[in-house]
């Protein structure tokens, strides 16, 4: 420090401390508070312990600020700090850009790339240079493709302050790439804004724009995470949501295709890789909104520590719209798709048509006054104004989608590559054993209130507009079938609950109910309530529990607007109370001979697998003599072909016969047994 600094430094110090005394005598008759001016305190040095405090007396060891009038005046600002790599004494910690001809080339350079606004008054980068090691080929081309020479001096200047710095990490990424391997603390330098990560997630290939990228230390060791965003369905628009993936640290180098997750563009079999991408991009597409489907294979749910794998086989609803309103928690939120998917490092799009997938010029983004499809659309599938993806857009289509099983009574996110379509039996209805005019009565029935369930409403607006059917008789004689045979015919989803499946605490019911009959009319699903004789029996003054049960489902029942099937086996014990909600009410007698008969038929054909069957006439009717319903008669036939199986011969009458002497020989012991 000069003598005219130390005196100027002097002159401050004292002028500070004349105005300090001044102040206080001034004022020490005045009320705390109330001095209309502020009072400067300054950090002391730390003590012994490292502790500081702070005091009212003006530092005697502070030094000019570095950054003046003086220094505003440079194109650049290069602020060093000790190096302790053994490679040099200093490093450049940060880079301040003044010179707004710089700011201007660099817009250009560092154009759409996250977290930089070169416009900024000031500019600042920090070590590593992150953008520049990504963008160093654009640095070189702004540079020599310059035409100003002013501008051109700037980014020459730049250019070789940058160079002197980076050139170990540059040579260090050439030689990586070109052996194809990469160390853990360089996972970065292949990452860069815009590119296209691959993953393999639940066995799938999936692809998704990296945005950023940190090292994590966790409890279960370092990893590099990958904050990427994916094409996603809410429900009802198509955006972009967000997605992880994590590369664990490892010694050394390793092969970049190795890595958990890479950019696409090292995939050995691109081509191939990015048309099924695209692929399954389409399917998506075509599987946004709802739809009916099969499903094998593995869904994820969610626990309470976290996701839970379902083995699931089983018919499933895809329906994100659904699963917003009954996850509310768990609701898809996506950024809006305003415009085109934007590309980072180039990546080969050779095979591909523009024409087939659309040009990015030509995409339209969502306008937030435009009307989207109404719940009736979603209901069907329809999207009738839902902006059709681009190519990039589809391959980073998400690979699983949000729907509901309806044999395991879940919402699971399900892969598409199990989705399957549905094979429909064309002879359920047919193999029904029912009277023709009850058939054609029930389905007509069912048909006219999927079609026209809006034309008829109660005096209160909403109610009664369901329709409810009550299917009574003993065991096995095809009431549950009635309702699986019309839900197969009209090729909507059937939803079967028992009691058990909505439990027995009264406000657990209701909250269950609810949800499962706005579900069931929401899908248009024939909804079938199995054994309902908690819920249907009649209501007694000394079971005050059950009653609020009773009355629970009776006040929901008024409200649904969907196909109800309820079937008991005690219909003399119905309250009084169901009878004005039910619309059709049917007795299931005990299984004539001729039905027995044709029940046999039916069990065998579909046994035999469109071969036909060893069983004559004469066999047919010796079995049908048997008194058994159809349940009974269906596991005889099983057990009769396990011991087909076990003997290595086609299902035979003598199979049947010996299964039916076990079965009769064990009646006569129980009835013995009862006569006793």
């Amino acid at each position: 420090m000069t003598v005219l600094e130390t005196s100027s430094a002097v002159a401050v110090k004292d002028a500070v401390t004349s105005l300090v005394d001044m102040t206080s005598d001034a004022h020490s008759d005045v009320k705390p508070g109330m001095i209309t001016d502020v009072k400067n305190l300054y950090q002391s040095k730390p003590d012994n312990r490292g502790k500081t405090t702070w005091v009212d007396k003006y530092p005697d060891d502070l030094e000019e600020a570095a950054e003046n009038a003086e220094s505003a005046r440079y194109a650049l600002l290069i602020r060093n700090s000790k190096c302790y790599d053994g490679r040099k004494k200093l490093q450049i910690d940060s880079i301040v850009v003044q010179s707004p001809l710089l700011k201007q080339a660099l817009g250009s350079v560092l154009k759409d790339y996250p977290g930089i606004t070169t416009t900024l008054d000031r500019l600042t980068f920090k070590a590593p240079f992150q953008p520049f090691i990504h963008r160093w080929k654009n640095l070189l081309e702004a540079l020599e493709c310059e035409q100003d020479q002013e501008t051109k001096d700037h980014l020459a200047l730049f250019h070789r302050v940058l160079e002197a710095e980076l050139r170990d990490d540059l040579k260090a990424r050439d030689d990586f790439i070109l052996n194809g391997v990469i160390t853990y603390s360089t996972i970065w330098m292949i990452f860069e804004p815009g590119t296209t990560a691959f993953t393999v997630k639940e066995r799938q290939n999936c692809a998704a724009q990296f945005n950023s990228g940190n090292y994590q230390q966790t409890q279960c060791g370092n990893r590099y995470v990958l904050n990427c965003q994916i094409v996603d369905w809410d429900g009802e628009n198509f955006g972009l949501g967000g997605a992880q993936f994590y590369v664990w640290e490892f010694e050394g180098t390793t092969k970049i295709t190795k890595l958990s997750a890479y950019p696409l563009e090292y995939h050995p079999n691109l081509v191939k890789v990015k048309e099924e991408l695209i692929q399954r991009g389409k399917a998506f597409e075509e599987l946004s909104g709802y739809h009916y489907k099969n499903y094998q294979g593995i869904a994820i749910g969610e626990g309470p520590w976290g996701p839970i794998k379902y083995n699931v086989d089983s018919r499933i609803i895809i329906d994100t719209y659904a699963w917003n309103r009954f996850n509310p928690n768990k609701q898809v939120n996506l950024a809006a798709l305003t415009r085109a998917i934007k590309k980072g490092r180039a990546v080969d799009s050779e095979g591909y048509s523009e024409d087939e997938y659309g040009d990015e010029d030509d995409y339209q983004s969502y306008d937030e006054d435009e009307d989207y499809e109404s719940d009736e659309d979603v209901a069907t599938g329809e999207k009738s104004n839902v902006t059709s993806l681009t190519k990039d857009q589809l391959l980073l289509c998400s690979a699983s989608l949000k729907g509901y099983s309806l044999k395991n009574k879940k919402w699971l996110t399900f892969s598409i590559g199990s989705v399957l379509d549905i094979e429909y039996s064309e002879s359920a209805f047919e193999s029904l054993v029912l009277p023709e005019d009850h058939k054609e009565l029930i389905l007509a029935l069912v048909e006219s209130q999927v079609a026209h369930r809006d034309s008829f409403d109660d005096v209160i607006q909403g109610k009664g507009k369901g329709m409810i059917m009550l299917l009574s008789g003993p065991p096995g004689v095809g009431k549950t079938l009635t309702a699986e045979s019309v839900a197969e015919t009209m090729r909507t989803p059937l939803y079967m609950m028992s009691a058990g499946d909505l439990g027995l605490d009264s406000s657990q019911v209701e909250s269950s109910l609810s949800n499962v009959l706005e579900m069931a009319s929401k899908w248009n699903a024939v909804l079938l309530l199995d054994e309902a004789d908690v819920f249907l029996e009649q209501r007694s003054s000394h079971d005050l529990e059950r009653n609020k049960l009773v009355s629970i489902f009776l006040r929901i029942l008024e409200y649904y607007e969907g196909i109800l099937f309820l079937t008991t086996n005690r219909v003399d014990n119905i309250d009084a109370a169901f009878q004005s909600r039910i619309h059709i009410s049917m007795q299931y007698g005990e299984l004539s001979t001729s039905s027995r008969r044709h029940v046999w038929v039916n069990f065998l054909n579909a046994s035999s697998k469109g071969k036909k069957h060893n069983f004559s006439d004469k066999d047919l009717d010796k079995l049908a003599g048997f008194k058994m319903n159809g349940r009974e008669i269906k596991n005889v036939l099983k057990t009769a072909q396990l011991l087909a199986s076990k003997k290595g011969n086609g299902l035979g009458y003598e199979h049947v016969e010996s299964v039916l002497a076990i079965e009769q020989r064990h009646v006569g012991d129980q009835a013995q047994l009862n006569g006793a």
